[in-house]
């Protein structure tokens, strides 16, 4: 009796720290929000006078994908300190960074910043909360449930612009932009310093509990069934393959994300920010989802399916997309374009956790998530260029829907050599069952 009081204890324990990890990546999500605020600064640019920004249009994507970049990056780090200091601390390092970033965004047009407020401190402060949110609650969890753990807790991040992207431009238009940055700052600073008190790694010696055949099955997914260091994943080409296919499939998402507002408004109007909103249900649905459809059909095959899915919405847009384009065609795009891409932030963690194992994995998926960031600064700078130069995103798109194809084939050579590791590792177990 005492056994199941404490395992119904311990579930409900690891519930707490999902839906705590949730409402930080909630807030996090800001960065998604971009496009709001860059409309923000371009209307600000062509109004002119006093106090008016006066950056150049090739640049108004500059700090979004800085912060990426740097968001990435510094996984590596938040990571390292996640794994080893717990999940609170790196938690709390998050929230006052950001917080610290958008404070600074109050006082200033200055594009260099910018730069720094949004693309460095904040960029570094979400890498700090992101890093604190996914490893705890995947310990509470049995292997059978990666999938749709890692989809809950990374939706928050998703789905976040359903409610920042309204919320702010409603903010911008009754406060102005810079006193908006203020009032985020500060509220950031209160949730995810809140939440972090909420998060916590499970009591030494807990084991989730796991179905006997489900736990043979994690075995035999979890590639040669060891811990590997983050020096030991370079030498495997399954960590390159991850890599590059996350590179191309989150840059292309990010691409869309940066300029979605944008290319909204013409017919949309004042009204642009639903855009950005329904993205982000797309997003976060795409996270949850997928993280459930992998569990049940295995990562590789759902990751294959979305790939092409993804680039054929490329090629449809390269097309559909423009001045004149329908309102109910913009929403259909957005909503699909962020389902695709909200699948990256559910499918990678899982790819990281089976084929490495849990003891490094934030310092792991730290290394997985640069491709993130790199994908998000080349593809959403190289948009805003060929928008300058062209005043449309057709050869984006095309760009983007070329690298996704030769992502769908990667993704099937990764298989492959998934498929020898379990083949090892069934061998292993069968001689030392």
């Amino acid at each position: 009796m005492s056994s199941t009081v404490s395992a119904l204890s311990n579930k409900n324990r690891g519930w707490i720290v999902v839906f705590a990890g949730l409402a930080i990546n909630l807030a996090l999500g800001i960065l998604y929000s971009w496009s709001i605020f860059k409309d923000a600064i371009h209307d600000s640019i062509l109004r002119g006078g006093e106090g008016a920004f006066t950056w150049e249009e090739s640049a108004l994507n500059d700090p979004y994908a800085v912060c990426i970049l740097v968001f990435a990056f510094t996984m590596i780090l938040a990571g390292r300190i996640q794994d080893k200091k717990g999940p609170r601390i790196t938690a709390f390092i998050g929230g006052i960074l950001v917080s610290l970033g958008f404070i600074l965004l109050y006082f200033t047009t200055s594009y260099a910043l910018w730069v720094l407020g949004f693309g460095i401190l904040a960029g570094i402060g979400i890498g700090f909360g992101y890093a604190s949110a996914t490893p705890p609650a995947f310990k509470w969890f049995p292997a059978s449930k990666s999938g749709l753990i890692a989809g809950i807790v990374v939706s928050g991040f998703g789905i976040a612009p359903v409610y920042i992207a309204p919320l702010a431009t409603y903010l911008v238009g009754n406060f102005g932009l810079h006193n908006t940055m203020l009032i985020f700052g500060i509220a950031f600073l209160v949730i995810v310093s809140g939440c972090a008190l909420l998060l916590q790694n499970p009591p030494p010696g807990y084991v989730p509990l796991e179905t006997k055949k489900s736990s043979f099955r994690h075995k035999v997914t979890n590639g040669s069934g060891r811990d590997y260091s983050a020096s030991e994943i370079f030498k495997l080409p399954s960590f390159y393959l991850i890599w590059f296919i996350l590179f191309i499939g989150s840059g292309a998402g990010l691409m869309v994300i940066a300029s979605i507002s944008g290319m909204a408004r013409a017919s949309l109007g004042e009204a642009a920010f639903l855009a950005v909103a329904v993205i982000a249900i797309g997003n976060a649905s795409g996270r949850i989802i997928a993280g459930f459809v992998s569990d049940k059909i295995g990562r590789v095959l759902t990751l294959f399916v979305l790939l092409l899915f993804q680039a054929t919405l490329m090629f449809m847009a390269a097309t559909l997309i423009g001045d004149q384009t329908s309102a109910l065609v913009i929403v259909l795009f957005a909503t699909f374009i962020g389902f695709n891409f909200g699948t990256n932030l559910s499918l990678f963690p899982t790819f990281t956790k089976v084929l490495w194992g849990m003891k490094n994995f934030g310092i792991n998926y730290g290394f997985v998530l640069t491709a993130w960031g790199l994908g998000g600064f080349v593809f959403s700078r190289l948009s805003q260029t060929l928008f300058a130069a062209n005043g449309n995103h057709h050869l984006s798109f095309y760009i983007a829907g070329t690298c996704l194809v030769v992502c769908a084939g990667l993704a099937l050579l990764l298989g492959r050599i998934q498929k020898r590791s379990q083949a090892k590792t069934s061998e292993a177990l069968a001689a030392h069952p």
